[in-house]
Formats: C-alpha cells, structure tokens, sequence
C-alpha cells in the first residue's frame, strides 16, 4: 500500500457532478477549494437511491467551522443533480497535510 495520497476519482457520471460541486466550496482559511486541498478523503455514490457518503476532514482539528462544515458540503452536495442525500463524515486519520494538496494548489499558495 503507498503512502502517496491521491484525491478520490470519480467512478460514475454522479461522482463526477459531486466532485464538480465539491470544487465550489471553498475552505474558509484558505482560498481554495475542498476537493483539490485534499480534504475529501472518500466519496462513495449509490446511484440507483442518489445517496452520496463523503468521508472528508479539516486543516486542524480545532477548525472553528468543525462543527458546521459538514452540513455546508452536505447542503451544496444535495443539490447536485441525482442526489438524493448526502452524509458527511469527519475523519481525523490519516491526520491533514500539506502533501494532500494538489500540485495546482501548492503553486497558487507559492509553496513550490
């Protein structure tokens, strides 16, 4: 198993419109997107019920929007189409790190 992170990779048509949506949620500490911070470890789709599972964390556990985050991913989630509902799921392990960021991101925060 590598220790390499890769962002999750969309599996189905309805993946991809989740992952477009995720891309529109912004960390409030740092102007970039959930999904390419790499705070979205998993995303599992059951497309016949349009139920969507996100298993996502957060910079540092003592974010100040822990405890309201998730329900904002799942409000945005929920309006994609064919979703039906969403579960967000916080997750602390592996904890959070800079490497979990797509190249992209590191050379907009001028880390490269």
């Amino acid at each position: 198993m590598s220790d390499e992170f890769e962002l999750p990779v969309a599996k189905n048509a309805l993946e991809q419109r989740v992952i477009d949506a995720l891309r529109q949620i912004y960390d409030p500490e740092i102007p970039v997107n959930i999904y390419d911070l790499g705070l979205i470890y998993a995303i599992a789709s059951h497309e016949e019920s349009g139920q969507i599972d996100i298993d996502m964390t957060l910079t540092a556990p003592g974010c100040p929007v822990a405890q309201t985050f998730p329900g904002t991913v799942e409000g945005k989630v929920k309006e994609v189409e064919g979703v039906t509902d969403c579960v967000v799921e916080l997750v602390w392990d592996p904890p959070w790190t800079q490497e979990r960021m797509t190249l992209e991101v590191k050379l907009q925060l001028g880390l490269l």
